[in-house]
């Protein structure tokens, strides 16, 4: 681990609030609140109008590192749908860019990197994560935590998987055939870059659990792209080095990726406190796998441009089959689709606090 990164043995919990009401840290922690609590994956963002407007003419990059833009932005959802958790706006490229690698967000496409990392030099090159660097986006965490009342906030960064997938493709891969070869043609210098991005996250994810976040999620949005003996062998030791790292806060830690379904059990042995799930298979069915514990989830996104007779049936079904595990946080199976009507997301917010938990 390199020196700028805190290992468990040296991070000292900062105080942060106590929200012994909020819905969303008791299902988290396996009990079942007087609701089930509701939040959406990319809540913030491109589906509001109110987003819309405050972000033209300003860059992705721009936005996230503006302490009030973020903070108005992460907070928009919360005014206007009634979630139980607000989740930062930033993006899971935005420590690579602190860093100071070359990295942009293209619309449309994603996370593009100038110069892909494909060898031993590109390893050895990559810059370390310091603390201050991410520091606008810890003040705007501050600026939250004295506006969003009980209303928990969820800290969250990539895991070394996903963000070395991009780094070794150059950007978005429908395949992952650059990062699969580099794994097993030269595991120990795959293992040396995911152990520099785990050390990144860590940095990244202590730096908003300092200023105040109440819980994490791990983003592995790409991990489904893998067996799970790569996965045990290639990414879960990485993935556990950071859920480990933080595990000091005491604060709920959720792990997520998509197409993940043959990985639920790797992804909790990970350290996961609470399993993201996506839409590829029941609710119940994920319990099943899992043996029990909180999980979160998995309202197919797409469904949300259905008619409502067909939403709420689909939020009615997944709700029942929530009920299996010993804790249920409802969201999306991914994130909120462009062109979703904003009023559809407060709608299902609503039919899910009115269902009996």
């Amino acid at each position: 681990m390199s020196p700028s990164a805190a290992s468990p043995a040296q991070i000292v919990p900062a105080a942060r609030r106590a929200l012994p009401g909020a819905p969303f840290l008791a299902a988290a922690r396996g009990e079942r609140p007087a609701h089930t609590p509701v939040w959406f994956m990319r809540q913030a963002g491109r589906s509001l109008p109110e987003y819309r407007a405050l972000r033209e003419g300003t860059s992705m990059f721009e936005a996230c590192f503006d302490p009030e833009m973020l903070a108005e932005i992460t907070l928009q959802p919360i005014r206007r749908h009634g979630v139980d958790a607000a989740i930062l706006f930033s993006d899971i490229v935005v420590p690579l860019k602190a860093a100071g690698l070359d990295i942009d967000i293209v619309a449309g496409t994603g996370p593009v990197v100038a110069s892909p990392i494909r060898d031993t030099a590109g390893v050895r090159a990559l810059p370390v994560l310091d603390p201050e660097q991410v520091e606008r986006v810890a003040e705007g965490v501050r600026l939250l935590v004295g506006s969003l009342g009980e209303t928990p906030l969820i800290g969250f960064a990539g895991a070394p998987f996903t963000l070395a997938s991009y780094l070794i493709e150059g950007g978005p891969s429908r395949n992952h055939e650059h990062t699969k070869a580099l794994m097993h043609s030269e595991p120990e210098l795959w293992h040396e870059l995911a152990g520099r991005l785990a050390d990144m996250a860590i940095t990244f994810l202590s730096a908003q659990l300092d200023a105040g976040a109440d819980a994490i999620q791990l983003f592995d949005s790409w991990a489904g792209a893998l067996s799970e003996r790569d996965y045990r062998e290639f990414v879960l030791p990485h993935s556990a080095k950071v859920l480990s790292a933080v595990a000091a806060y005491g604060v709920p830690r959720i792990h997520f990726g998509v197409g993940t379904g043959e990985l639920l059990v790797a992804m909790r042995d990970a350290g996961a406190d609470v399993v993201g799930v996506d839409w590829r298979i029941p609710l119940d069915e994920a319990v099943r796998r899992l043996g029990g514990g909180v999980v979160q989830g998995n309202l197919d996104p797409a469904l949300l441009h259905a008619s409502w007779p067909v939403l709420e049936a689909e939020v009615r079904r997944i709700h029942a089959e929530g009920r299996a595990a010993d804790g249920h946080i409802f969201n999306l199976g991914h994130g909120v689709l462009p062109g979703v009507d904003p009023d559809v997301l407060t709608r299902v917010v609503g039919l899910v606090h009115e269902l009996q938990p």
